[in-house]
């Protein structure tokens, strides 16, 4: 429902909100009917509070936004900037009397330059409209979260997000090569460029990809592209153990392979996958890795990493003939997250990443994890990138089961920390991993961390109570 100053709510401090708003912004674009509120007030984490946003806002200028933050800052109302709410960590969630700042309605392709090999676009823009629309002039963006069907530009950037081509082409923080943003008091500040090279200054570009829009508004990005690659082919190969497995990845890895991607599956995963789709991928594998080449040769290659992984233990090994069998095998990875959330109804997704080497420890150790806590656990993993989505599988009616799932998110986190690895490697930390964030940097990094904030929005104003 959209609310006309007469119609919106009259307590003096919602009242006093709103008619600020809509002194700079068109009636349509100011929402504050608690029904129509509601649905933004979180994004699709498990286990992290949500507030009751006193309105939504959904601009679509830079001079709106401006306006937003304007109103925010004179008023001193904590504003929660959000996309598609595809996040898994709360990072989105409202806080009680907020504003929500959905930056959905800008969503258009300002430019794509062939010459200069850059996008330009909105935040609001979802990854794969930017992809069908590059691809149109033979170029290629890279990043490709499982969500990209959705998600949204602004949401990557904010959240540092991946996907499954990074163990080649690497995340979004490496294609964002300038940003306009808009400050918490309303200024507008550029950063970054469009050249190939540029050194000037501090990178601020890189310190507002993963802040998590807790440091600034992104309304505009400058992103990089690649020229579109050649039809990837992929091989599936059986392991008869999680720990053979990821012995095969770290073999391709050092033997100079460079894989497009590389995808494991564990033996919980494949069969929620068979169960929700019926595709009858072999149930009897402990692990099926999945391998991909987009080279000019991509058979020799899949050839290649074949007899590595016959050499590290494989029980089959299947390449696929033609891009069809490809995407099919592509279809069952892209299948897993919504196939285990089948399991039991709710599912706790971890994002924990680990060096290569220690890839095979982190997959028994989560079976472990599964047993203590008697849990269905699943697990997906980016694995040329050693980063695992280990996936709680629990019935949210019961108490006992949300109890073990909350304990056994944490033990996995902690065993992620005692690998060497990080509990994030592309979801980012938002509301449901604060408290880990501290224990991976540090008091004097949580220290520097919190200056770098008071900086950038000395109120406080910007997503607040995410990421410490």
């Amino acid at each position: 429902m959209i609310m006309s100053r007469i119609e919106a709510p009259r307590d003096e401090t919602t009242g006093n909100l709103l008619d600020r708003l809509l002194d700079g912004l068109p009636a349509e674009a100011v929402l504050a009917d608690p029904d129509v509120t509601a649905s933004y007030a979180h994004d699709m984490a498990s286990f992290c509070p949500a507030g009751t946003p006193a309105v939504v806002v959904l601009p679509r200028t830079v001079e709106e936004v401006q306006h937003v933050m304007r109103t925010a800052t004179e008023l001193r109302v904590p504003v929660v900037p959000q996309g598609a709410r595809t996040g898994l960590s709360g990072a989105a969630n409202a806080s009680d009397g907020c504003v929500v700042l959905s930056l959905t309605k800008m969503d258009r392709i300002l430019e794509i330059s062939p010459v200069d090999r850059v996008a330009v676009v909105e935040p609001g823009v979802v990854n794969a409209a930017l992809s069908r629309a590059v691809g149109e002039h033979g170029l290629y963006y890279p990043p490709d979260p499982s969500s990209w069907e959705m998600c949204t530009i602004g949401g990557n950037i904010g959240t540092g997000s991946g996907g499954l081509c990074c163990v080649k082409y690497g995340v979004t923080a490496e294609y964002v090569l300038g940003l306009d943003v808009v400050l918490a008091d309303g200024r507008l500040m550029s950063t970054g460029r469009r050249t190939a090279k540029g050194v000037a200054g501090y990178d601020l570009t890189r310190l507002f990809v993963g802040s998590e829009g807790s440091l600034g508004i992104v309304v505009r990005a400058v992103l990089a592209l690649k020229p579109q690659p050649p039809q990837q082919l992929v091989l599936a190969a059986e392991f008869a153990s999680g720990a053979a497995a990821c012995a095969a990845v770290c073999r391709i890895m050092e033997g100079g392979h460079v894989p497009s991607l590389l995808e494991l599956m564990d033996r919980t995963t494949v069969k929620a996958v068979n169960d929700l789709t019926r595709m009858g991928l072999p149930e009897t594998t402990e692990a099926l890795l999945l391998a991909a080449f987009d080279t000019p040769d991509p058979a020799a290659d899949l050839a290649a990493v074949g007899a590595l992984c016959e050499a590290a233990g494989a029980t089959r090994v299947v390449p696929a003939e033609d891009a069809a069998e490809s995407e099919l095998l592509l279809q069952a990875r892209r299948s897993s997250l919504v196939a285990l959330e089948a399991v039991k109804g709710t599912t706790m997704i971890d994002d924990v990443c680990v060096p290569r080497s220690r890839l095979g420890d982190m997959i028994e150790g989560v079976e472990r994890v599964a047993e203590k806590y008697r849990l269905t656990i699943g697990v997906v993993a980016h694995a040329g990138d050693g980063n695992t989505h280990p996936t709680v599988c629990f019935d949210a009616r019961d108490p006992d089961e949300c109890r073990r799932a909350r304990e056994s998110f944490d033990a996995i986190m902690e065993l992620g920390l005692e690998l060497g690895g990080t509990i994030t490697g592309e979801h980012g930390v938002g509301v449901l991993k604060k408290e880990w964030l501290a224990r991976e940097i540090g008091p004097v990094g949580l220290e520097m961390q919190r200056a770098v904030k008071q900086v950038f929005d000395p109120l406080g104003i910007l997503n607040p109570g995410k990421l410490f």
